[in-house]
């Protein structure tokens, strides 16, 4: 039996208001993580977030999301990369994107305690063999690998667990509604961390994170 996952709960709001009720509400509600997701703020500064990320005092993810990675960010590159680099300072884990510039993912790396290194695909699902390719190359480059990809069908969630049977330390979800019970069943696996959502959903099929609870204990019987 692999160890407890953790559970996350992505924050994603407006204003440092928004952010540190929501923040406040997930602790309350039983999240192991919080993934401080930078790109929901509609103007991100670095000195905001630190103070932020002081007032919050709770063990996160610090991630800063364009659009095409699903998030929101819409500044440069230099931009983005600037503001989580501040984050990262501060942050227990920085998630990087895989498709980043390497200089820029480098720049992160160094500054970071522990790395995300993820991989997104909003359109499909890849084979084992191409999403093993991908946790092989995320595994090179940091701490802990992470891939969510789209299903068109129940046999496309099934990869993601085969890849997750095949490798360790990696973050494994199969997103939409087809997919949503990889979000419970992917620990069984090994995935170290499981995302869930208290009244915003961050990616398609997101679970809450009192149900996400209630049910990762009952089946693993940690």
């Amino acid at each position: 039996m692999p160890e407890k996952p953790m559970i996350c709960v992505p924050i994603l709001e407006k204003n440092s208001e928004s952010v540190i009720k929501s923040a406040n509400n997930a602790i309350k509600m039983g999240a192991d993580i919080l993934e401080f997701r930078i790109d929901g703020l509609d103007d991100p500064d670095p000195d905001e977030i630190k103070g932020l990320i002081k007032d919050i005092n709770y063990p996160f993810i610090a991630t800063n999301r364009t659009s095409k990675e699903g998030g929101s960010f819409d500044g440069s590159e230099e931009e983005r990369i600037e503001i989580l680099f501040e984050a990262a300072k501060y942050a227990d884990f920085v998630d990087i994107e895989l498709k980043t510039d390497e200089n820029y993912r480098s720049k992160i790396i160094k500054v970071s305690k522990a790395t995300i290194i993820s991989y997104h695909d909003f359109k499909k699902t890849p084979s084992v063999t191409e999403l093993l390719d991908i946790v092989k190359r995320e595994s090179e480059i940091g701490d802990i690998s992470k891939f969510a990809v789209m299903p068109e069908n129940i046999q496309d969630t099934l990869v993601v667990l085969e890849v997750l049977s095949r490798v360790q330390n990696t973050i494994g979800i199969s997103m939409g509604n087809i997919g949503k019970y990889t979000r419970v069943i992917a620990p069984l696996f090994g995935s170290p961390i499981t995302f869930a959502s208290l009244d915003k959903k961050s990616a398609p099929g997101q679970l809450d994170v009192t149900n996400t609870r209630n049910i990762l204990d009952k089946l693993g019987n940690w």
